[in-house]
């Protein structure tokens, strides 16, 4: 076990696109979608330890320690390898919730990686996400740390690599609870399947945009805003909207033009996770 404080970033990502191709019999829908990650994130510090206490702080007002994403991971992590092990963990959070930038996936996915590290239960790749997919349909694509290509209801990852643009991402005030989107009933469902070169070539969208600007008016706003300035769209269900740059300049300079009613970020795509970036630095600070 290794016992000094260490610190990992749960970052952000983008679906630069998102298609809903139907609807399965379980009530999933099957997607075709596009993530990418950003070099924006939360830090989890973690001190690993011999007791079987798994502590977080700071506390989340109204939500029990033991349904917390971070917990839950350390705990499928702690039974999979059949350990007793404790560990401190703090959390730096930046990320807005109920954003569609997959914060509290990520949070987890860094909670199975790092303590996979810290813990030195040797859990591959393949059997941590598979771990991650109990928690959330995004959690495989940030324990692998790969921009990827993904179908299914999110879990059959394919490596992809869109181009690393600049985007300036903005949190309308309101939160979106993805199921009430998923669930509408004049959800698009059926946009037809396409490869990814297909995909690549054409113009980026997400079939969740609609739906979601016709119910939360702040996010329609915020996006008639941004095109102003940019080619610019939804992620995952929202409420975040980004647009894309080609220089950290350009995309800073819309920033700096934000209306009072928004705040928002700017931010680089990354196609390497700065999770994975964060475990081949330790793992080589102990070679």
């Amino acid at each position: 076990m290794i016992t000094r404080t260490t610190e990992w970033p749960a970052p952000a990502k983008l679906n630069l696109f998102l298609y809903i191709t139907g609807r399965r019999a379980d009530g999933y829908h099957e997607l075709q979608t596009l993530f990418q990650f950003l070099d924006h994130s939360d830090t989890l510090t973690i001190t690993a330890n011999n007791s079987v206490q798994i502590t977080l702080t700071p506390a989340i007002e109204g939500v029990k320690t033991e349904d917390n994403l971070i917990y839950r991971a350390a705990d499928m992590l702690r039974q999979k390898a059949g350990i007793e092990a404790g560990a401190d963990i703090h959390i730096d959070k930046i990320l807005p919730m109920g954003g569609g930038l997959g914060g509290g996936s990520s949070d987890a996915a860094t909670t199975l990686v790092a303590l996979n590290y810290l813990w030195q239960t040797h859990l591959s790749v393949d059997e941590l996400a598979e771990l991650g997919l109990a928690l959330g349909a995004d959690v495989p694509v940030f324990v692998r740390g790969l921009s990827a290509f993904a179908e299914g209801v999110g879990e059959q990852l394919q490596p992809a690599e869109p181009e690393e643009k600049w985007y300036l991402v903005v949190k309308p005030e309101v939160n979106i609870a993805t199921v009430d989107i998923f669930t509408h009933p004049e959800l698009k469902r059926d946009s037809k399947k396409r490869s990814l070169n297909a995909l690549l070539a054409g113009v980026y969208e997400n079939d969740c945009e609609k739906i979601v600007r016709s119910l939360h008016p702040e996010v329609d706003k915020a996006l008639s805003w941004l095109l102003e300035y940019a080619p610019s769209r939804l992620t995952g269900t929202g409420a975040c909207v980004f647009a894309e740059f080609s220089t950290h300049e350009a995309a800073t300079a819309t920033l700096n033009k934000l209306p009072n009613w928004l705040q928002g970020f700017v931010a680089k795509g990354v196609n390497t996770s700065p999770l994975l970036t964060a475990l081949n630095a330790h793992s080589t600070d102990c070679q």
